[in-house]
């Protein structure tokens, strides 16, 4: 097998791993690379490989971290199956689209107001793309082994974290390598826990909280203390979350919280089609989480649904206290922008994150400060108060990443330890190594495009 790591390599996003064996090409994940400007200009720079000679993708799960750069791999000439779970196939046909139509508008706006060294500026690929992508797609169910050759084949199995999510076991040959995706949380309120791996020759493991813990305290006291405390002084909560996953952990606290009548009657608003889209699948794909079909219809109805462009500018203009839940998490494109440029001026707001911002995201900086952000061009003074909720996180941390490693019968011959940024990759390297007794020079923490021989 040769193994080369195009992404998720001294960052969490851009997940692409190029697999071949047996003269087929797999390419694990397809995502599109987040944060600061370097990162972002690798999804215009091309693979170092034709996507017309690529046989296979196999997604882990529907993030646009994972699956974001689909579109793009088809519209460059990539024509085999993408391979995922039927609730991943389901969340990318919300998620892809609305990709390509962010990518749209945001060059669409840049071309107009003037804020772009290019002429024109041109969207990575647009809805359409997009939507004609999601021919490629098929569903596989978990446990169910998927033939590529005789001799090639894999398995997806539950990971938690979102709905559809996947860890890949992929048996070349003799050899078996494992793709941990992200990992979700033993004991989550939604998802089902991870399912055990008690052996693999390879792995793959991601570390975005290898150098952390998640705190122990309950997330819906902080959403309880900074809505009432916000709501006091005549002010309005707005909550940017990730559409999947996050978006529906937020309205079962909140739902949690109104039942118990520690949040003042305050409107709850979900303004983001993506994140209604998503919701509805809760329902869908019961057998993903924890909710009884009755309960989760009562969480997906605790907070009124924006549909339209005019519904979102109205609640602007609606100057009485409320709670605004609103994508992306990390404040990287879509509806929340419109809303922090009329809220983050006022102090009596509050912008209250609730997950890991990447680095160079206008999101890490509002955590780490800064006063003014930009925003379509232009700065915008933050007078809001500013918040983060903990322990709300899909992800694995430090001590959960171990705990699910100790499953292992023995260690795998190679461990490559990606999907973090460098300091949380090599602390879960120690980690592994001070607490599971893995071999050191087993365990590696891979540069990006770095080529394995396995």
């Amino acid at each position: 097998m040769k193994l080369t790591f195009l992404g998720a390599t001294g960052t969490v996003t851009g997940s692409k791993y190029l697999l071949e064996y047996g003269g087929k090409k797999l390419l694990i994940d397809c995502g599109l690379f987040q944060g600061f400007k370097e990162l972002r200009l690798r999804n215009r720079a091309g693979l170092p490989i034709d996507p017309a000679d690529i046989d296979a993708v196999i997604l882990t799960h529907a993030h646009i971290d994972h699956s974001g750069y689909v579109p793009l791999l088809v519209k460059n000439g990539f024509t085999g199956p993408i391979y995922a779970s039927a609730a991943t196939m389901d969340l990318c046909k919300i998620l892809l689209p609305d990709s390509g139509y962010l990518q749209e508008e945001d060059a669409r706006r840049a071309n107009r107001y003037g804020y772009t060294r290019h002429s024109p500026a041109m969207p990575l690929y647009t809805q359409e793309d997009a939507e004609i992508s999601l021919e490629n797609f098929k569903p596989v169910d978990f446990g169910s082994p998927v033939y590529i050759q005789d001799d090639l084949h894999f398995t997806l199995s539950r990971a938690g974290h979102i709905l559809g999510a996947s860890f890949i076991s992929l048996k070349a040959g003799n050899k078996t390598i494992t793709f941990s995706g992200d990992l979700g949380r033993a004991g989550d309120a939604l998802m089902h826990d991870p399912a055990a791996l008690n052996n693999t020759d390879y792995l793959l493991i991601e570390s975005t909280y290898g150098d952390r813990l998640h705190a122990e305290t309950d997330p819906a006291e902080k959403f309880g203390e900074v809505i009432r405390k916000t709501a006091a002084r005549g002010g309005t909560v707005l909550i940017p979350t990730f559409a999947v996953g996050r978006a529906q952990t937020i309205l079962y606290h909140l739902k949690k919280l109104t039942e118990a009548k520690k949040i003042p009657a305050i409107p709850i608003f979900m303004d983001s089609p993506m994140a209604l889209n998503a919701t509805n699948l809760m329902c869908r794909h019961k057998s993903e989480h924890r909710l009884s079909e009755s309960y989760c219809a009562d969480v997906c109805n605790i907070a009124a649904y924006t549909r339209t462009r005019e519904d979102s500018k109205a609640l602007n203009a609606n100057s009485m206290p409320k709670v605004i839940i609103s994508a992306s998490g990390m404040l990287t494109g879509g509806r929340v922008l419109h809303h922090l440029k009329d809220l983050m001026g006022d102090p009596k707001n509050t912008v209250l994150f609730t997950g890991f911002q990447a680095g160079g995201t206008r999101g890490e900086a509002m955590l780490d400060g800064e006063d003014m952000i930009k925003i379509h061009g232009h700065m915008h003074k933050v007078r809001a108060d500013v918040e983060l909720v903990e322990n709300l996180s899909a992800h694995a941390d430090k001590d959960e990443i171990i705990t699910w490693l100790k499953n292992f019968r023995k260690a795998p011959a190679k461990t490559f330890i990606t999907h973090g940024e460098p300091s949380s990759s090599a602390a879960l390297r120690k980690a592994i190594i001070d607490e599971l007794g893995w071999n050191a020079k087993d365990l590696i923490i891979p540069e990006y495009e770095q080529v394995e021989m396995l």
